[in-house]
């Protein structure tokens, strides 16, 4: 059967069950905006009612597919699941607990025309102070240690195209790190402010101090891999775009 997927919009979810059918109906109302697509649901070990939301939304949604394991493996194993289950040339991911808005995907869809990957930053965070300035002070150390210029890594609303799959090693908390390894094979990035809105429902999975150990962690390892890194297969160091 002969793929007409375009565009494969990816979303980890872990305990979203108030979430999932008004993300998918805010999908839904964008549609015909989008290039033909898919939406994958990845359902990472939930222990609510998420998958029984999930197998609704499918059935009343014909563009839903639904990808489940047990146990919960973190938010880089659900993104890398999705990404495996995806069959479009372009490949868009947004976090489940409705902060970012389906609104913007159309205009990411527009924006991937000239580059490789577009990275939504979001310009007007609902967040609580703490998590603003932790995010702020986070940033500027990552991008002393990555040089790849992202403003906003937190920002889960990217669209890349489907070949810099490769570009991610399987590692636990990869997602953090996307526009480093981007911009370490010399993939073309733009970076575009997108919304931000309140959470609505559920609980934040992350806190600041929880993410710490394993955040300066990742950052050795990239600092040390990309220290070692031969560059493309020609012998030439990459050469991002911004």
């Amino acid at each position: 059967m002969q793929n007409d997927v375009k565009l494969s919009v990816v979303v980890p979810l872990y305990n979203e069950e108030e979430n999932v059918l008004p993300l998918v109906e805010e999908i839904a109302a964008v549609a015909e905006a989008l290039p033909p697509f898919e939406l994958i649901l990845v359902n990472d070990g939930s222990t609510d009612s998420t998958p029984e939301r999930m197998e609704q939304a499918a059935r009343r949604f014909a563009f839903v597919r639904t990808v489940s394991y047990q146990p919960n493996r973190g938010q880089s194993a659900a993104l890398l699941e999705g990404f495996r289950a995806s069959r479009g040339d372009l490949i868009a991911m947004l976090d489940g607990d409705l902060q970012n808005d389906p609104a913007d995907l159309p205009r990411l869809v527009a924006e991937i025309a000239a580059v490789d990957c577009v990275l939504g930053y979001r310009s007007h965070r609902r967040d609580v102070w703490s998590r603003r300035l932790a995010s702020r002070i986070a940033n500027c150390v990552r991008n002393a240690i990555t040089r790849d210029g992202a403003r906003d890594t937190g920002c889960t609303l990217k669209i890349f195209r489907r070949e810099l799959i490769g570009d991610l090693p399987p590692l636990d908390g990869v997602h953090r790190f996307m526009p480093a390894w981007f911009a370490l094979h010399g993939r073309r990035m733009k970076q575009v402010p997108v919304s931000h809105r309140p959470r609505r429902h559920g609980r934040s999975k992350y806190s600041n101090l929880r993410r710490l150990p394993r955040t300066l962690l990742d950052l050795f390892g990239f600092w040390w891999y990309r220290r070692r890194f031969l560059g493309k297969a020609d012998g030439s160091p990459p050469a991002g775009s911004y």
